[in-house]
């Protein structure tokens, strides 16, 4: 205690030093500090087995009909007035010709899926979207309150890193870049779950020896007045 008063610098620096060595025998986290598995954090149910790659034909159809959509928007410049009307002609003329050419070669005539025409469909897609809506206004409104104040900054810088890159950005860009990431960093980060939960660990643990190393080497050196007592009334 005694040397802690004359060299407090050296007693900062052994703190600093020892912590780093606890924190050499801490066991490594996950990635964001989570618990369950990726599948369990992502939902659980059909989307999470699409944005894994757990059906790997409509998770490829997924993707590719984003990049199509993004080339023909992006590259060739069509509307989506345009696009809509071409497509509506283009389904036209094979239903037509489809339908015309049924009895010719004893084909099946075209119909529409009968699960399509079922009120219980629009029903259950509606009753879908609602409940993420209503989830979506949930999570919002409890960040929102400042009930956890470090997700409370974190939405807020990730909300204006993102209206900065809207600037420099086009809306279409951002969105088939978001829709990518989305499509391929979950598949990719379970692929090499422990690659980068152990690079994370790494980065984590270096940022913190920085900091101490900030602290022990500037700011332990700046110097402090003596507190002053409070006087009582």
């Amino acid at each position: 205690m005694i040397y802690s008063h004359i060299f407090p610098n050296i007693s900062v620096s052994m703190a600093s030093y020892s912590s780093d060595s606890d924190n050499d025998l801490a066991p490594r986290s996950k990635l964001l500090g989570r618990q369950r598995p990726i599948h369990s954090v992502l939902g659980g149910g059909r989307v999470a087995d699409i944005l894994l790659w757990r059906d790997k034909r409509f998770s490829a159809a997924i993707l590719i009909a984003v990049a199509v959509m993004w080339f023909l928007f992006e590259i060739v410049d069509y509307t989506f007035v345009t696009l809509l009307c071409h497509v509506s002609i283009t389904t036209m003329l094979v239903v037509f010709i489809w339908s015309a050419s049924a009895d010719i070669f004893g084909w099946t005539p075209p119909s529409i899926p009968k699960d399509i025409l079922q009120d219980t469909t629009f029903e259950d897609v509606a009753s879908i979207l609602h409940k993420k809506f209503n989830d979506f206004l949930s999570i919002f409104h409890f960040v929102a309150c400042g009930n956890d104040a470090k997700l409370f900054f974190l939405a807020i810088i990730s909300l204006y890193i993102l209206s900065v890159f809207g600037n420099y950005i086009s809306t279409l860009n951002l969105l088939f870049f978001g829709l990518l990431c989305v499509e391929t960093l979950p598949f990719l980060y379970e692929k090499y779950e422990e690659e980068v939960d152990d690079t994370a660990y790494k980065l984590k643990r270096q940022m913190r020896k920085m900091c101490r190393k900030f602290n022990a080497d500037f700011l332990g050196k700046i110097p402090r007045g003596p507190a002053k007592e409070r006087k009582e009334k």
